[in-house]
């Protein structure tokens, strides 16, 4: 074991007991990382590039892919660092500023959130959709969804500066998650306990509901159009979306349950459903939307054939 004093740094362990296969585990990892800056950055290109994408609803899935790419660049250098180049010290500033990633998959289910709002009003109220989600208005809905994120998540990481770390130094992990942080605290830790409870049943959860509840109320104005043909070209607009917001929800009750229900199960089981958490959202969105979107689809043919923009 490992051990230090408070004001020596944190010490990740990678995968405790498979560290002869960490090379290759890596391998795997790499892959990953790359296909997200691939797929999210090719998004974010040809919705900056492509002026037929410059509309609101294209500009919530280049936030989603923005949000993917910050979930990405927070763990995955340090977990490449760990498996491939055997880098485990981090320093606690460093540690303490990764738990941030919670923060960012609250903004992630507010963007999730905003999406339901854009699939509502264009459906619902189609001819008034260009006067009601102005540039200014998606403008202002994104930085409320950011700061939304920050701000929630702030009290918990300001807290983590305020504890003493007196006894191991080593978490089980190859990234710093503000779960497995908090456990190497010698200070009474019912707050951090308590408080991300609240906070995800404020946000995740009940962003969740919200969606439910919009999408009952599109299900309703799409049933009441006379052509099933019109019915299915209606409910296609938010296919994309609707994908995306079952990849992400699954995945976070998937990982609510490990850690709720699931303490006498392996050590590995909630470190990769965190895994799967963090990386599986931002690896298949952008593919959600290159399938499910055939304007995306013509601006991707346009950008690997060299023609001109629209």
């Amino acid at each position: 074991m490992w051990y230090n004093n408070s004001a020596g740094p944190f010490l990740l362990t990678g995968f405790l007991g498979s560290e002869a296969v960490h090379y290759r585990i890596s391998m795997s990892f790499f892959v990953i990382y790359f296909s997200i800056l691939f797929g999210n950055g090719t998004l974010l290109v040809l919705i900056w590039n492509d002026h037929s994408l410059h509309e609101p609803m294209y500009y919530f899935p280049a936030m989603l892919a923005d949000t993917d790419l910050g979930m990405t660049f927070t763990t995955m250098p340090t977990v490449l660092g760990v498996l491939l180049l055997d880098q485990r010290e981090i320093a606690h500033a460093a540690c303490f500023t990764q738990s941030f990633i919670h923060s960012l998959a609250i903004v992630e289910s507010g963007i999730l959130l905003v999406l339901a709002y854009d699939c509502f009003i264009a459906i619902r109220t189609p001819l008034r959709y260009n006067s009601i989600l102005t540039n200014s208005r998606v403008m202002n809905i994104g930085l409320g969804v950011l700061m939304r994120g920050f701000m929630s998540i702030l009290p918990i990481i300001l807290s983590l500066y305020c504890y003493p770390y007196c006894g191991s130094r080593v978490l089980l992990h190859t990234f710093c998650l503000h779960r497995d942080v908090i456990k190497l605290a010698c200070a009474d830790i019912t707050f951090n306990h308590i408080y991300p409870i609240i906070q995800t049943s404020l946000t995740v959860f009940l962003d969740a509901l919200i969606i439910i509840f919009s999408y009952i109320l599109i299900l309703k104005t799409v049933m009441g159009i006379a052509s099933g043909q019109e019915e299915a070209k209606s409910l296609n607009t938010c296919v994309s979306h609707i994908s995306c917001v079952l990849v992400f929800h699954i995945t976070v009750m998937g990982l609510s349950f490990i850690h709720r229900f699931g303490k006498l199960a392996p050590h590995v089981v909630p470190i990769t459903m965190s895994y799967v958490h963090f990386l599986f959202p931002p690896f298949v969105n952008p593919i959600i939307y290159s399938i499910k979107t055939k304007q995306i689809q013509r601006s991707i043919v346009r950008l690997f054939s060299g023609q001109s923009r629209a």
